[in-house]
């Protein structure tokens, strides 16, 4: 018997299934997983679709650092790449593998296009020092595939003052840190820009930990989705 938070997390799937198909897409949907170690890409996943992901493959694509491969319902796939953070070294053949996921191909019906079609990146919310994330979306990600196709979450909202000002009776944040979330929201996109002078879209914050605002992430996502395959020219 499934019980309510199942039941929402299945929900989704079939919203995110009629999305997809209202789009009239080429499915499924590929999208990669970037994040730094232990920023919670797996609870991400479980917050938003529970027992709906299912694990599809493990290690499979070592050239390009694919952790593990999940499918959502039978039109989205996603691609968890292995975190970053972790030594300059490491971080280097990161962004040269992610470069080269991002850049694949595929061809289906005599057409050829990039096999990715969105890119999650999920920040820490609860560190102060991010600059090996947006260095990532700077001149890694942006350089190879449309700022319309790159979200930005926040994770670990509860987290970003360092638990203080989250209401936990509420499981909310309190007005100080909604203003300090929306600030980082903010000079997230703005850095960014001002980096590469590309907009993408606004960045949302949430904790999967906490399962708050998991709903909003879902949809950003949605409203996020691609009206198009990336076909090469």
């Amino acid at each position: 018997m499934m019980n309510n938070q199942q039941g929402v997390s299945h929900t989704r799937t079939i919203q995110l299934q009629s999305a997809l198909n209202q789009k009239r897409l080429l499915t499924p949907l590929d999208v990669v997983l970037v994040g730094a170690t232990e920023v919670g890409k797996s609870s991400t996943l479980n917050a938003l679709f529970g027992s709906d992901v299912a694990e599809v493959g493990k290690g499979s694509q070592p050239q390009t650092q694919i952790v593990a491969d999940y499918r959502v319902g039978q039109s989205f796939r996603l691609y968890d790449t292995a975190g970053f953070g972790d030594g300059k070294e490491a971080d280097e053949r990161h962004a040269k593998n992610l470069v080269f996921l991002l850049r694949d191909t595929c061809t289906s019906k005599q057409k050829s296009y990039f096999l990715m079609d969105l890119v999650l990146v999920i920040l820490d919310g609860s560190s102060r020092d991010l600059g090996t994330s947006y260095k990532l979306l700077t001149d890694v990600i942006l350089p190879n595939i449309e700022p319309s196709r790159v979200l930005v979450a926040i994770n670990k909202a509860d987290m970003a003052m360092s638990g203080r000002y989250w209401d936990f009776e509420k499981n909310q944040p309190q007005p100080r840190l909604i203003e300090f979330l929306n600030e980082k929201v903010h000079s997230t996109k703005e850095r960014i820009k001002e980096a590469t002078g590309l907009t993408i879209p606004t960045p949302i914050y949430y904790s999967a930990e906490r399962n708050y605002n998991i709903d909003e992430i879902f949809g950003f996502i949605i409203n996020n989705l691609p009206t198009h395959r990336r076909y090469l020219n």
